[in-house]
């Protein structure tokens, strides 16, 4: 008899299952916790360090070694009597949510070990004498720390997989495909805390360039676009180079400052959107000239190419 491909998969979710525990293992009870120990003696890092580069992978370790690598097993010892998963997966899905802490955390926590193993060499040495062991299989401990990055993918992908075999009329179709919902859900959710982080980070740099003015930081905000403009002046038949950037709600025209303490950028001139007209001069001296009027005033500028005013007006 061959094995049916519904049980090949989950068997295939049990071993990679044991696989990623052995991986988190690493990570929190090998190096998370000897690299505490270091910094305890005030030798290496600051501890408070050591917390933001792990952020909660305890907790996510805990919860897969303890909780759902043994429910599992326990599931697939009993296949033949009992074949389903789907309902030991919708008990995993809401944990998942952890997971948004870890992954909104990663880009920082790489930075902060590159930045501190050039600080720190006692603290670039552990990490490296725990790189050479065994068990970190010739990787580094940024290419272990990806892992629980990819987990959720990866169970939304066996679990497709899983469903789309299963028997029309298996006990387990109805909690799979909930399951399946559920692990789908909080991928999403996990995605778009990554991407709203990002955006406020983005939001949060232009902010710093243009001299954290009051009546411009705000957080829902959308940054559209922005870069190098030419101002026509018509008086006197010449340009001047002037910086824009354009948010969902406003146009902000700007000089580039010559000393750069602090802000990069002067605002001079703040332009609402609603009721801004943009339209394309035909002007044979300044080619790829545009006009942008709107209540405040009307500004006519020129782009480097047809591309750029192109985009620009779009």
């Amino acid at each position: 008899m061959q094995e049916p491909e519904e049980k090949k998969i989950a068997l295939e979710l049990l071993e990679t299952e044991q696989a990623y525990v052995n991986r988190l293992h690493l990570l929190d009870q090998v190096f998370y916790t000897e690299l505490m120990k270091e910094a305890k003696t005030g030798k290496t890092v600051p501890e408070e360090v050591v917390k933001m580069i792990f952020s909660n992978i305890s907790s996510i370790y805990q919860f897969h070694a303890e909780f759902f690598l043994p429910e599992l097993q326990k599931r697939m010892e009993d296949w033949d009597c009992n074949p389903r998963i789907g309902d030991v997966i919708q008990k995993l899905a809401p944990f998942l949510k952890m997971y948004g802490e870890y992954v909104k955390n990663f880009d920082k926590a790489v930075e902060l070990i590159t930045a501190w193993s050039e600080k720190s060499p006692p603290f670039q040495e552990l990490i490296a004498d725990i790189q050479k062991r065994k068990v970190c299989a010739n990787l580094t401990l940024q290419h272990h720390m990806l892992e629980p990055v990819q987990r959720i993918p990866r169970y939304e992908l066996l679990l497709k997989d899983y469903v789309r075999k299963l028997p029309p009329q298996s006990p387990d179709r109805g909690d799979a495909e909930k399951a399946l919902e559920m692990i789908f859900m909080v991928a999403k959710h996990s995605n778009a805390a990554i991407a709203e982080m990002e955006r406020l980070q983005n939001l949060w740099v232009v902010y710093q360039r243009l001299g954290l003015e009051d009546d411009i930081v705000d957080p829902s905000n959308e940054l559209i676009k922005e870069g190098p403009i030419q101002k026509i002046s018509t008086r006197n038949n010449s340009t001047s180079e002037k910086y824009l950037f354009l948010f969902n709600n406003m146009l902000l025209y700007c000089v580039p400052k010559v000393i750069q303490v602090g802000a990069e950028f002067q605002v001079h001139l703040r332009m609402d959107v609603e009721g801004m007209k943009v339209r394309e001069l035909k002007d044979t001296e300044f080619p790829h000239t545009f006009l942008v009027s709107g209540k405040q005033r009307t500004l006519e500028l020129q782009a480097r190419s047809e591309e750029e005013m192109n985009a620009w007006i779009e």
